[in-house]
């Protein structure tokens, strides 16, 4: 048997195997490492040319191939392979595919983010795939953006949660474990603060701004352990984030310690040339690239030959070559790639992926996702509609999402098109729609359903709307489901207006004139300014996109199986043109309302409703006085004082009442999940840190001042919803 080279030798240290391997390196394998290409184009002549040193959007026995390949050229260095496995692993037919980020944010249930990255890591590898560009980390704060139903809402604390639990999820106790995945944040950093909400454009954002709420959900992931980030599309004051030096080199690297390597994404690099007019080739874009802190260069096909010419040139530095391909081989190293080579297996996926197991968690998921919006009659505030009373004999199920599967499953999945594959999709029988759902529970009370469409999302076409007022004036109560499809939603796709397509308004208010009860259930992306809904529905459901089993859990719903516990993570704006209004306002607005429109939001971050009530009172704190350095406990009395047990979502918000420079109203900086039965009482406890009481100053530095700060508990950001009291901060 031939001697191991040190870099072959699994009990040598990553450190010590890294640097022999690099050693035995041309600088042309080295930039070759640093390429991740698309891997549908001429991937084994890139291969076995050594130019490559990962690729995406490939899967199954292709991986296989491309790896035993990658074995066969001269120094056997192993290929990563990526892909974009956002909420599941839903470029694969069959796949558990779960609730959206922003659809499974609203449970505040970091365990269920959790299982889902453990599921999603081992789906992904008996698929031969490493590495996930998940968790994403952006803010959705204008709902014009196309890609809000990616992100987990419009809170920093929350994101910060919600992404370490993915991180653990997918990358579990350490990357070398043989069942854990690559976890990857982004977009770094203020993607989501475009201007106007147009994807990939300008970010208008201070340091002070960047600092206070994008980028702290980053740095939590770091202090987790994220092994991979990926840089964000657009310009912060007019430096492209992929050259931008101080955000990937000075803040993620130098103050915060990160230890893992970044990819650009898709073209990023080519397109400060080609669409941000920042550089007058792909070539100039190459060493700026590189002297930021990219370590992987997403899809520019120009970049391999370019970044050697500009070497022989002596305007691209060997060091800064050398310093991302240590990166990516360390990380190659410590993944185990060069020792058990995680080729996958193949044999275990009709096991594996989409297994019964797999499949469980999906109910949990979408039940504690599901936000009830609204449930009493317009013409009486005290009747409830929802749970759907055992006297009702007669439904119609109504809408153009009831029953289709694209639209429930959201971006990231087939039918989205950025990955291209060709496949028909998830098998079926895999997906419970609503329409499935409300069959299957009103077979079992033996209630009569009767389904028409109604109209289209995409189409003015009117023409079945009177047949499907007709079934609704028949029956005793009508569930309407509307929302967007996947034509209207993800990258590229922002837009101008937030409301209710097609046919979809017409449909709702033929409905709502034949007198019979009017449930609406929103299968949506994002937010959608629907006051009419707000005003005239006698129950309204957010669903957002709610995964495979999303309409067997829409239906326990409605019939009362499962008690509602979601609550929102973003707010939801009346009309396009009231925005912004995410919870976390500047106080100081000259008048506070558009014309006719406040600046409340239609629907409040941290807002949702039960079948159930709850009520909070005894808001006490341990202290009203203190000194730096020292906490204060914050403690309240929630009652179950309703007729079911349930969960309640009990969220604390803190206010600098005076502060030297502008600080937001409220701001989350805890919450606790509490089950309750029925008659019970807990005492919830909270604990204010000193770092609670900072703010960003204008240095870029937390700055914590002596004064007055105002504690608010309750079930949602709303002021009607809050009890508060205060403490002061002395001087010392």
């Amino acid at each position: 048997m031939p001697e191991l080279l040190p870099y072959q030798d699994r009990e040598l240290s990553v450190e010590r195997r890294t640097e022999d391997l690099m050693s035995r390196m041309t600088v042309e394998e080295m930039v070759g490492q640093l390429v991740q290409a698309d891997g549908r184009k001429q991937a084994a002549e890139q291969v076995r040319d050594g130019r490559v040193g990962s690729f995406l959007h490939i899967l199954g026995p292709t991986t296989l191939e491309l790896q035993k390949l990658a074995e066969k050229t001269g120094l056997g260095i192993p290929l990563l392979f990526g892909i974009d496995a956002i909420h599941g692993h839903g470029f694969w037919e069959g796949a558990t595919v779960f609730p959206t980020q922003l659809s499974l944010s609203c449970s505040w249930n970091p365990e269920l983010l959790e299982v889902m990255g453990r599921i999603t890591a081992k789906e992904m590898l008996c698929t031969g795939l490493h590495w996930t560009f998940s968790p994403v980390l952006c803010l959705a704060r204008d709902m014009r953006w196309g890609r809000v139903g990616e992100t987990f809402g419009e809170d920093p604390h929350l994101l910060g949660v919600l992404g370490k639990a993915l991180v653990r999820g997918y990358q579990g106790n350490s990357i070398s474990d043989p069942d854990s995945v690559i976890a990857c944040a982004k977009h770094f950093a203020g993607y989501s603060e475009t201007v106007g909400g147009r994807d990939a454009s300008e970010a208008e954002l201070s340091e002070r701004k960047l600092r206070t709420y994008f980028l702290p959900p980053f740095h939590e992931m770091v202090k987790a352990g994220c092994k991979s980030f990926m840089t964000a599309y657009q310009c912060i004051d007019g430096v492209a984030c992929v050259v931008n030096r101080w955000l990937l080199t000075d803040v993620l690297r130098g103050e915060w310690g990160f230890q893992g390597f970044v990819v650009t994404d898709w073209n990023n690099v080519g397109r400060t040339h080609t669409e941000q007019g920042l550089y007058a080739s792909i070539e100039e874009a190459v060493p700026p690239s590189l002297r930021a802190g990219n370590d992987m260069i997403m899809v520019t096909p120009e970049f391999y030959d370019a970044a050697l010419s500009q070497l022989r040139k002596g305007k691209l530095a060997k060091e800064d070559v050398e310093l991302a391909c240590r990166r990516v081989l360390s990380h190659k190293f410590e993944f185990g790639l060069f020792d058990h080579k995680r080729y996958p297996p193949l044999n275990k996926v009709p096991e594996v992926v989409g297994s019964p197991q797999h499949r469980e968690p999906l109910l949990r998921c979408a039940l504690e996702s599901i936000v009830l919006l609204k449930n009493e009659r317009p013409e009486n505030a005290s009747k409830r509609i929802l749970p759907l009373s055992s006297n009702i004999r007669h439904l119609a199920l109504l809408g153009p999402n009831a029953d289709d599967i694209l639209a429930q499953l959201g971006d990231w999945s087939f039918g989205s098109g950025q990955a291209g594959l060709n496949t028909g999709g998830h098998p079926r029988h895999l997906v419970s729609t609503v329409r499935d759902g409300v069959r299957e529970k009103a077979r079992t009370r033996a209630i009569t359903v009767d389904y028409e469409r109604g109209c289209d999302v995409m189409s003015d076409d009117l023409s079945h709307i009177a047949r499907a007022a007709e079934l609704a004036a028949a029956c005793d109560v009508a569930i309407v489901v509307v929302g967007d499809v996947l034509a209207q939603i993800g990258e590229t796709r922002d837009r101008y207006e937030l409301d209710l397509t097609g046919g979809q308004m017409p449909l709702l208010e033929a409905v709502k004139k034949t007198g019979t009860p009017l449930v609406v259930v929103l299968i949506n992306s994002k937010p959608l300014c629907i006051p009419w809904v707000a005003e005239h529905a006698d129950a309204i459901i957010e669903a957002f996109n709610p995964g495979m089993r999303g309409g067997e859990a829409i239906a326990e719903i409605l019939f009362g199986e499962a008690n509602p516990m979601g609550k929102l993570t973003v707010s939801f704006p009346a009309a396009v043109g009231q925005q912004p209004v995410y919870y976390q306002q500047i106080p100081g607005w000259h008048g506070n309302k558009h014309n006719n429109y406040t600046n409340k939001p239609l629907f409040a971050f941290g807002y949702g409703l039960s079948y159930t009530t709850y009520t909070s009172d005894r808001l006490e704190l341990s202290r009203r006085e203190l000194r730096r350095g020292e906490s204060v406990e914050v403690s309240v009395n929630v009652k179950n004082s309703g007729g079911r047990p349930g969960t309640e979502i009990v969220q604390l918000y803190l206010n600098d009442v005076f502060s030297s420079l502008s600080t937001p109203e409220k701001t989350l900086k805890a919450y606790q999940r509490v089950h309750l039965e029925r008659g019970q009482t807990e005492t919830v406890r909270f604990q204010l840190t000193p770092e609670d009481l900072s703010f960003i100053g204008r240095d870029g530095r937390p700055l914590t001042e002596p004064g007055e700060f105002e504690v608010m508990v309750g079930s949602s950001s709303r002021d009607e919803d809050l009890l508060r009291a205060r403490f002061t901060l002395l001087d010392e």
